[in-house]
């Protein structure tokens, strides 16, 4: 892969993974019309979705720090368990993770290779980019937020994030959406959006290191995938901002019209 195509799709996936408008669609059409990618044995997708990941932790780092040290104090706490939980959210919210993780877990365990088989193409991918911008538009008629996170809603949202394998159907359009729809207050719905993919995105990597150790890294590749983790990292972490301040101003809706715009233009283009 050409530096520059590495950086290209590196700021494809910064990006799109916080904008609600689908990181993996674009990483499809953008590699079709670059003609191709890194050997297939070396996962660039992964590697500049681990440079987002390091934008979530960077841009959540004083939250993540809070959560590891409410579970540092509970061997030492008067309190019981039933107690720290009722009165510490940090404890909650990693509950409400664990949940959310378990749709993605059995879909990507057990249907991720047909799914990719089926729609990783050019053409289901601007089909799919269509049906994220109903989901995204669909918001728009969610005026009131009086609810908060709970079990159910947080398994749901988990769902909702299982359904966003599909390549072209926003993760964090799909997990931000549904949040709304529920009624969750919008800066909690993103917050939970995107701590909640923290360990999705780090397990997927960890299952893809030992593939790429064994198989090894050409000098070229190598230099390549670090562009495209660090300009990932960096234009992630102003996407990320960005969409944190536009949604509790304006909410998400507006971005479906980019959706169905490149959908539309990605049918006739690949039909």
């Amino acid at each position: 892969m050409e530096l520059l195509d590495s950086f290209l799709l590196g700021l494809i996936q910064g990006l799109t993974e916080f904008l609600p408008i689908s990181s993996s669609g674009h990483l499809v059409l953008g590699e079709a019309l670059l003609g191709g990618g890194l050997d297939k044995n070396i996962t660039f997708e992964v590697v500049v979705h681990f440079g987002t990941l390091c934008s979530i932790i960077i841009y959540y780092r004083q939250k993540i720090a809070d959560i590891f040290r409410s579970w540092f104090k509970l061997p030492g706490s008067s309190q019981t368990f039933s107690q720290q939980w009722q009165s510490d959210p940090n404890l909650k919210l990693t509950w409400f993770v664990l949940l959310s993780m378990i749709p993605a877990l059995i879909v990507g365990l057990t249907l991720k290779d047909q799914i990719e088989n089926t729609f990783l193409n050019p053409f289901m991918v601007s089909i799919m980019l269509l049906v994220t911008g109903v989901i995204l538009f669909m918001t728009k008629f969610r005026d009131s937020f009086p609810n908060h996170l709970d079990s159910g809603s947080a398994f749901g949202i988990g769902l909702a994030q299982a359904f966003a394998i599909l390549p072209g159907i926003s993760r964090s359009g799909s997990t931000i959406s549904l949040g709304l729809y529920l009624g969750i207050k919008r800066k909690e719905a993103a917050d939970f959006s995107f701590l909640m993919v923290i360990p999705v995105i780090g397990g997927a990597m960890l299952l893809e290191i030992k593939e790429m150790v064994e198989v090894g890294i050409a000098t070229n590749d190598a230099i390549a995938l670090f562009v495209g983790f660090i300009t990932a990292l960096i234009s992630g972490y102003f996407a990320l901002k960005y969409l944190i301040i536009l949604l509790q101003n304006k909410g998400i809706h507006p971005f479906a019209w980019y959706c169905w715009i490149l959908g539309a233009v990605g049918l006739v283009y690949f039909w």
